[in-house]
């Protein structure tokens, strides 16, 4: 018997033959996530009773009115979420302090077993909160934040440290509460696998655009002579040098820059004091491949005009209508030699993919 998994997996992979065909791509490779316990980070709100509270989420009913789900267990998540949030619960209803007016509680977990707990409150927290919440973080040995309106208290680390497998090696990563990171570490670690398996080692350098916080960055690295990947968000620029450092990798310089941006500096339209301050000479480069995960809005008109100078150009995307309409105009100078599916948010209607395109 077909599992519920596998029958939304098979919609995907149809999904994508079909809307990309007009390419056509090369045999779609698939990269199935487990069918539970895969994702790293979970957020609930919590609902109170009159003499109780639990952790919920919502759901629309037949009039599209929000009904209110008691969640005991939530099986998509880490084993590890699951085995704590009934454990925290408790702890939280045993202390006044630390239930009253709470609103939300999210959880970020790792690989390799740290939990960071964000408690979300609709009042100020006090001095009396911080040493209750110290003591349960002692207690459970979990890192905790605790936040309200305007304020955030941080009562050891605001961050847990993710390791992710890339066939013989591990890499450190800093995952910042409340940035993003990808979710499913399992499927991550494919992706990671299958990007550097795309690129052939080089003597060249790479370009890569929208870095976060050095995800790819790090494996891709190993594959290339120089690296200068951007990234607009200081936050995630913060942790992607933490992370090359940590990673004792010393051939990555990042710029804080958008896309655009860098398409404006590499042109020679503009010039940008940022780049001058972090002493980055963007024509010392010998650019080859560029590596470009965007958001769901996919690439602007002239960032596609600036990748279609490259020899390779490897895509990651969370989105495929935008990713089909990037496509229509990388097409127009580079053929698609790689093609895959990474099914990041099983039991969703996303997809993310992963297309290497070189040119004519």
């Amino acid at each position: 018997m077909t599992s519920t998994y596998q029958l939304q997996l098979d919609a995907k992979i149809e999904r994508i033959h079909n809307q990309f065909s007009k390419f056509n791509p090369p045999e779609l490779e698939v990269f199935a996530s487990p069918e539970k316990n895969f994702r790293m980070r979970a957020e609930f709100r919590i609902w109170h009773t009159e003499d109780d509270m639990f952790y919920a989420m919502f759901e629309r009913d037949a009039d599209q009115q929000k009904v209110v789900v008691r969640i005991d267990e939530f099986p998509i998540a880490d084993q590890s979420i699951n085995d704590l949030m009934p454990i925290l619960l408790a702890e939280l209803k045993a202390h006044e302090l630390l239930s009253k007016r709470l609103f939300e509680v999210h959880f970020l977990a790792t690989l390799n077993g740290e939990m960071l707990v964000s408690l979300v409150y609709r009042a100020p927290l006090h001095e009396e909160w911080e040493t209750l919440a110290k003591q349960l973080a002692d207690k459970l040995k979990i890192k905790i934040v605790g936040r309200s309106r305007g304020q955030k208290v941080i009562l050891s680390d605001e961050f847990v440290v993710e390791e992710l497998q890339v066939f013989d090696r591990k890499f450190k990563y800093k995952q910042i509460e409340s940035s993003f990171t990808q979710p499913n570490a399992q499927v991550c670690q494919k992706m990671l696998q299958w990007a550097c398996n795309a690129v052939e080692n080089s003597q060249q350098d790479l370009l890569e655009l929208y870095c976060g916080n050095g995800n790819f960055t790090l494996p891709l690295s190993l594959h290339f002579n120089r690296v200068l990947a951007t990234e607009l968000a200081k936050s995630s620029v913060y942790a992607a040098q933490w992370n090359i450092e940590q990673n004792q990798i010393d051939n990555i310089q990042v710029a804080r820059l958008s896309a655009e941006e860098f398409t404006q500096a590499y042109q020679g339209e503009r010039e940008f004091r940022r780049l001058q301050e972090a002493e980055i000479d963007i024509s010392s480069y010998q650019f080859e491949t560029v590596f470009v995960d965007p958001p769901r809005a996919g690439i602007d008109l002239e960032t596609l005009k600036l990748l279609q100078g490259f020899e390779s150009i490897l895509y990651i995307s969370c989105n495929p209508d935008t990713l089909f309409e990037n496509l229509e105009v990388l097409t127009q100078t580079h053929k698609i030699q790689k093609f895959a599916l990474f099914d990041q948010f099983p039991y969703t209607h996303h997809v993310e993919s992963g297309v290497l395109l070189e040119k004519f």
